[in-house]
């Protein structure tokens, strides 16, 4: 997590140092903690600590090439991805589903076609097939290497290091990771225990920040915000940032309407992925659509050719085929909700959820100790830990965040619990 700035904060808001700093005067301490800055090349302190010559000039060098923010941050863990077979992998949120065969059919002709050439560098027909479906002109479109690369460019774009990026906590812990790389401040927003906006807290920042990430539905959580309560956070003087990586899991779904927004539509951005709902984590694409203005600073900062051919191929074909994508989130919705019911009838708290896993906890907690005996029978789940959570014992709120899988996979998933619990 990236080391938050002295500046000041509403009540509630908590900042956070990635690590201690040990005393001036103590430079052996500060050596051994990895705290060594600037002045420390001249401390005669430093300079007689005793480390072998070697390993103090290479530790210096380092840090001479390294920009001081990125060296601050501990930078975003994924979650586990065992090379071996055999596992039941519930800890990523990949869809359990293979995507439509139109995606390979179209993937094969473009292997097959013109790979001496670079891709369209704004992948037209997928912003035309995006612009259909979403009910937009193709200029609100940016296509993406996966969602994460929207939320890149976006921080790029509109924060600089005086600004402030906020998001809500828990949540997913990379807007933090982004505003640390790109210098910027950042605030956490503490939800309430419900996982609802206390707006006492989260008003004054939101008032101040050049963006704010919502992630909707939520994770770890899995629940999913009104409209009404995201129209209150898009700042007034920056742009909300609706990262909808699991919207097509919910109930209601959504066609970006609050772009639409007389008062507001014009300062938000709504990014997806490909990677839940249509399988293609492997691929890595996603898209954001926005008023034009925004997209077209946007372009100012991708990458050239940010999406490669196969890519774009793979992309349009899923996007095309709505009626297999649809098939499979109906599938999963059906499974989610009799997981949830199973897990409650073991005594875990799960939250309602509208994405394609749950969050489930217990009042005894235990957590890990479940995540480390289902890992041993190779069942993946993801263990979540979040610091700094005043609602939760001793400040620290974890659980298990559980992917919807397929049905035999969550029987399997069931079986081993039952043990366990």
């Amino acid at each position: 997590m990236a080391r938050g700035d002295n500046i000041s904060k509403p009540a509630g808001v908590t900042k956070h140092e990635s690590r201690p700093v040990a005393p001036r005067q103590d430079s052996r301490a500060r050596f051994q903690a990895g705290c060594v800055d600037d002045a420390d090349r001249h401390d005669d302190d430093f300079l007689a600590t005793g480390f072998p010559v070697a390993e103090r000039q290479g530790y210096i060098h380092r840090m001479s090439l390294i920009r001081p923010d990125i060296d601050r941050i501990d930078g975003y863990v994924p979650g586990e991805q065992p090379q071996d077979s055999g596992w039941t992998k519930l800890n990523t949120n990949e869809n359990p589903y293979p995507p439509s065969p139109r995606v390979a059919e179209a993937i094969t002709r473009a292997a097959n076609g013109r790979l001496n050439v670079y891709p369209d560098p704004l992948g037209t027909q997928v912003r035309q097939q995006i612009a259909e479906l979403f009910e937009v002109d193709p200029d609100w479109v940016i296509p993406a290497n996966g969602s994460d690369e929207n939320l890149t460019i976006i921080t790029r774009t509109f924060a600089d290091a005086s600004d402030v990026i906020a998001y809500p906590y828990p949540s997913y812990i990379l807007y933090e990771s982004l505003a640390g790389i790109q210098g910027a401040k950042h605030e956490r927003i503490l939800l309430n225990p419900d996982w609802s906006w206390n707006w006492s807290e989260t008003t004054p920042v939101t008032d101040w920040a050049k963006i704010v990430f919502v992630p909707n539905p939520n994770s770890p959580s899995g629940n999913r915000w009104s409209d009404e309560d995201v129209v209150r956070l898009v700042p007034p003087r920056g742009v909300l940032v609706l990262d909808g990586a699991y919207a097509d899991f919910a109930d209601v779904r959504s066609k970006a309407e609050l772009l639409r927004h007389s008062d507001v539509g014009r300062r938000i951005i709504v990014t997806r992925t490909l990677s839940k709902s249509y399988s293609l984590a492997g691929i890595r694409s996603g898209f954001a659509i926005a008023h034009p203005d925004l997209i077209a600073a946007m372009r100012k900062v991708k990458d050239s050719y940010n999406c490669d051919s196969l890519t774009l191929a793979g992309t349009l074909a899923a996007l095309q085929d709505q009626d297999w994508m649809l098939a499979n989130v109906a599938r999963i919705q059906a499974t989610r909700a009799r997981l949830t019911e199973s897990l409650q009838q073991l005594s875990f708290d799960v939250v309602p959820s509208q994405a394609n896993f749950v969050w489930a906890t217990r009042a005894t907690g235990g957590h890990r100790e479940i995540y480390e005996s289902l890992k041993a029978q190779k069942i993946l789940v993801r263990y979540m830990r979040f610091p700094d959570v005043p609602f939760a014992s001793n400040n620290l709120l974890d659980g298990l965040r559980i992917t919807v899988g397929t049905d035999a996979e969550i029987d399997r998933l069931l079986e081993v619990l039952k043990t366990l619990i």
